[in-house]
């Protein structure tokens, strides 16, 4: 089962992801190159493996790579790197962590943070239960890392109905177990025609008996000499009963984008802290500082207003305004945006996050009773899309600041000061 094939989207310096849900896969091209570096259900795993422009007779302008390896020493032993260079575009995929993004880079622009995690740390030694279910916060270093899929918020009690019928009571850990689960199934498929394509596919499953079966397909794609990648999933719940789900989308920046005076821009039409150490700032959520030691972190849930279309545009641009980064979404499909600022010494990790979801963050329980929590039924999907776009020079963010003040048409945006998490 794999997710549509999308057209190549095209522009300057723009960098795409797209998100998608499905029940039903079409079928595969025909006239495609296809090598599969780890299996469960054939017993297969490669541990090195590369393929470059040169090894395929295809009439490309930019000379391409894929490379796989295996990381070894300390916590990162035994993890699966796969690195994609288009020729002017490079991204890394780490298959054991859920098939998260580490990174991606585009000339001097990157889309990363340097987190105090140093190593692409194995799931297998994380305790997602340490420090009061914080333990996910061990191997956080990524650019985009998926928080889900059965819950996909803070740590805390939560009720749920047991094997024998009971409502029961259980611990959550930070963001869920996706980003923390090796994929089954990993693939590079290379399209020879119509256009060549080169594509990144895994697996991962979120499965248990009396518990969720969930599946999780992602492709993670690009065209040699293409300033554009794309990230697809299709996520499908294979129970007989209906299944509560939540995804994020944890995507993580710093340098060059954020610096002191970077600004967040978005058609807000409402603006809530999470707590009441972020309700002080509330007026200046959308504003940074340079790196401050002893700065807490400030979270803000965010309704956006859309077009005609319900799609919406948030930007992060930096001081100078001519570097920035953009999302653009349905609201729809993921109507809720949570803001996370975390502008603290860079020992402890500089970092701002740009999340849309099908909820915030705050914990599953919270959540269910404001009603953001959704549900699959039995072989039930859902699409998804978000377009990232690189913007450089100060004409290109002026130009996207100008696109998404048109969606704010003049509204005001309401700050709200009842913290979320009162809900």
């Amino acid at each position: 089962m794999y997710p549509p094939i999308l057209r190549p989207m095209t522009g300057l310096f723009l960098v795409m992801l797209v998100i998608s849900v499905q029940t039903q896969s079409t079928s595969m091209p025909q006239n495609f190159f296809q090598q599969t570096l780890t299996s469960t259900s054939r017993n297969v795993h490669l541990d090195t493996w590369q393929i470059t422009s040169g090894d395929l007779n295809l009439n490309t302008s930019s000379a391409w790579s894929v490379r796989k390896h295996t990381l070894h020493g300390g916590k990162q032993e035994g993890v699966d790197v796969i690195v994609v260079n288009n020729g002017r575009l490079s991204f890394t995929v780490v298959p054991t962590r859920g098939m998260n993004v580490l990174k991606a880079e585009l000339g001097n622009v990157r889309l990363g943070w340097e987190s105090p995690v140093k190593e692409v740390v194995h799931p297998q030694f994380i305790n997602l239960q340490s420090r009061g279910g914080l333990g996910w916060l061990e191997g956080f270093n990524e650019w985009m890392v998926r928080c889900g899929l059965e819950w996909a918020g803070h740590p805390g009690k939560d009720k749920f109905i047991n094997n024998t019928g009971d409502e029961a009571e259980m611990d959550l850990t930070l963001h869920g177990k996706i980003g923390n689960t090796p994929a089954s199934e990993v693939e590079v498929v290379i399209d020879r025609a119509p256009a060549p394509r080169i594509r990144i596919r895994g697996r991962v499953d979120e499965r248990m008996f009396y518990g969720p079966k969930l599946e999780l397909w992602t492709e993670i794609s690009t065209e040699p000499g293409a300033e554009t990648f794309r990230i697809e999933d299709a996520v499908a719940n294979y129970g007989a009963y209906d299944q509560e789900f939540q995804i994020i989308y944890h995507a993580n920046y710093a340098a060059p984008l954020l610096e002191g005076g970077s600004r967040f821009v978005a058609a807000a039409k409402e603006v809530r802290p999470f707590n009441a150490h972020a309700a002080k700032s509330l007026a200046t959520f959308n504003e940074y500082v340079a790196p401050t030691k002893g700065f807490v972190e400030q979270v803000y849930g965010i309704l956006p207003f859309a077009d005609d279309k319900n799609r919406t545009t948030v930007m992060l641009k930096n001081a100078a305004g001519d570097k920035a980064v953009s999302m653009g979404y349905s609201i729809e499909q993921l109507p809720y945006f949570t803001l996370w600022k975390n502008t603290t010494a860079m020992e402890e990790g500089y970092v701002t996050g740009l999340e849309p979801g099908t909820g915030f963050p705050a914990n599953r329980s919270i959540e269910r009773q404001a009603g953001r929590v959704p549900k699959l039924n039995p072989g039930e999907t859902r699409r998804f899309a978000i377009d990232f776009g690189i913007h450089t020079g100060k004409q290109n963010v002026e130009q996207m600041a100008a696109r998404i003040s048109k969606l704010q048409a003049g509204r005001q945006t309401q700050l709200n000061p009842q913290p979320l998490k009162a809900e």
